[in-house]
């Protein structure tokens, strides 16, 4: 995170949560959300080994995107640029207490 990014603090996401260097976490658009993707879901990314947790949204302008949070390594956020990747995640089962 850089002092630039995010509304106030960017190292807090959107619901509040900490978001730290070494905390895998991603922000999701607005769309995802309406999907699943809510605060504390766990996701998996087509070409990375880790599993991700949603931790931040988007501005509601990006539709069907993620942004994942790679701490203050710019190189690194770099090199990983802009892709089309498939991500998976399981839905709660609602029914379940």
């Amino acid at each position: 995170s850089l002092p630039k990014q995010g509304q106030g603090n960017p190292n807090v996401g959107a619901w509040g949560d900490s978001i730290t260097p070494g905390v895998n976490a991603v922000a999701v658009s607005a769309d995802l959300v309406s999907l699943g993707l809510t605060r504390g879901t766990k996701v998996k990314i087509e070409g990375l080994r880790n599993e991700y947790v949603v931790l931040d949204r988007m501005p509601a302008k990006w539709k069907k995107r993620i942004d994942i949070y790679m701490g203050i390594d710019v190189k690194a956020a770099r090199a990983w640029g802009k892709r089309e990747v498939n991500i998976y995640w399981a839905v709660p089962d609602e029914s379940k207490p």
